[in-house]
């Protein structure tokens, strides 16, 4: 998905950009970067950040940064080598980017049709940030070309541009990302995760709204454009991507995870020894569930972190798969001869997950259960980075369905029902495959609940396909 950080300090900003931008690293694993401005113009830095910290790999531009910048943005992304210096009628600016453009290849065709060209390629391909600022820059003003970029592009876009007067801020047209404002004595933020605040001593100020602009300066906070009604929010958010202690709209993540959890529990009736969660993700969700159940909970599993980055992002299966083998590590005095219930985010592929179940068997779990915290993955998301899968197909609800149907087409709203059939078929053929003792997901109606937002609020389409 990726992260976005911004600051302005009537001192030095160059601290809380390195620490704000750093607490965004779980949203992603392929670069990081940072941009400031003072005096001599821009100064950037972008890093490969695929197996190494942020921290680590920008501490020697710390030293060379600090006490030379009032405003900054920074950026963790998963796709793009950001923040990009572009040169343009409205000033030079540095921009970065979080979303995703599934029209790319058609916007930039209608831009070499007016003579543009592309300087920012890596394996021929066009880096997206490129391409919002190449629209950026058809606009007389910046809140213009801001607009202008948002109503193009088919996906989701939220920015940050960085100019010598201030930093513009830019909400995606529908809020599928957040963006918040923070503010301290004689400096504001914005940033995508709350919890970016509470250290660097920032007070919440509000979410802003979906297509909202806001033009952030030494004078404070402006609106440069009102938010839209329409706010379709990512529920993935709550149920995986976001950190325990950051609250979107007002809703803390980790309280949604209990309520997922507690929703979970109510009417099971398997009996288990302990209750577990796949970390780290699970953890929250399944300590609902031990806390509705009152079933003692576990850790069958811990996580090796140091060294070892989220398995989730590698696009390569082999890759994915050893590291997610080495970085779990069984505590074999909570398996052997246990009746298991994990709880967790999600299943995607599954692939992990089937490695993982039989690891327990191995190490002579009885039972093992799974309780996945959303409902089955059917549709691939088309709005945001969500996974690095080259296909939807890989997703173990649409593999299980190619499978039941044997590649015939089939309206897969039939398998988005519970109560129904295919529903029911689909599922039993996940557990099958993945060894599962049983296998019972969360419903979409227990999830939107958890989280608290009307369901028209929220982005529920890799699960109903509903747009």
């Amino acid at each position: 998905m990726g992260g976005l950080f911004g600051c302005l300090s009537k001192d030095d900003c160059v601290l809380d950009l390195y620490y704000g931008t750093d607490y965004h690293s779980h949203l992603g694993t392929f670069r990081g970067g940072m941009a400031i401005i003072n005096s001599s113009g821009f100064q950037r830095h972008i890093h490969d950040i695929t197996n190494s910290q942020f921290r680590s790999k920008f501490e020697e531009d710390l030293a060379k940064m600090q006490g030379h910048g009032k405003m900054g943005i920074g950026v963790i992304s998963d796709v793009d080598d950001q923040p990009l210096i572009i040169g343009s009628h409205l000033g030079t600016f540095a921009i970065v980017t979080v979303g995703r453009i599934n029209n790319l290849p058609e916007l930039a065709q209608n831009l070499f049709e007016q003579g543009a060209h592309f300087s920012e390629m890596s394996g021929g391909n066009i880096n997206p940030t490129e391409m919002v600022a190449k629209l950026v820059c058809q606009g007389a003003t910046f809140v213009d070309g801001i607009r202008n970029a948002q109503e193009l592009i088919d996906g989701s876009c939220s920015l940050l541009i960085l100019t010598k007067d201030g930093i513009y801020a830019a909400r995606d047209r529908v809020g599928r990302t957040p963006l918040i404002l923070g503010e301290k004595p004689g400096s504001y933020a914005v940033a995508m995760e709350t919890c970016a605040f509470p250290n660097l001593d920032y007070k919440f100020v509000r979410d802003m709204g979906p297509g909202e602009i806001v033009f952030i300066s030494d004078k404070g906070i402006e609106l440069k454009r009102p938010p839209n009604d329409r706010l379709q929010i990512c529920s993935f958010l709550w149920v995986y991507y976001g950190y325990p202690a950051s609250n979107y709209e007002g809703i803390n993540v980790e309280v949604v995870r209990n309520r997922c959890g507690a929703c979970l529990a109510k009417g099971e009736n398997h009996p288990v020894d302990y209750v577990a969660g796949i970390p780290d993700s699970g953890t929250g969700h399944s300590l609902g569930y031990a806390n509705e159940a009152k079933i003692p909970f576990a850790r069958p599993f811990v996580k090796y972190t140091p060294t070892w980055p989220r398995s989730f992002m590698p696009q390569d299966q082999a890759t994915r798969n050893l590291v997610a083998k080495m970085k779990l590590l069984p505590i074999k005095e909570f398996i052997t001869d246990k009746r298991l219930l994990f709880c967790e985010d999600s299943i995607v592929r599954g692939t992990q997950l089937r490695d993982t179940i039989q690891l327990l068997y191995d190490h002579g779990a009885k039972e093992v259960h799974m309780r996945p915290a959303c409902p089955p993955l059917i549709y691939g998301c088309k709005f945001l980075n969500f996974s690095r899968s080259r296909s939807e197909l890989d997703l173990a609800g649409r593999t299980a369905i190619e499978e039941l149907e044997h590649g015939r087409e089939v309206d897969l709203s039939e398998y988005v029902d519970p109560a129904g059939p295919k529903y029911k078929a689909m599922v039993d053929r996940i557990c099958n495959k993945l060894h599962l003792t049983t296998l019972k997901y969360q419903t979409l109606a227990h999830m939107v609940k958890a989280i608290g937002l009307p369901k028209d609020r929220l982005c529920t389409y890799c699960w109903d396909g509903v747009e």
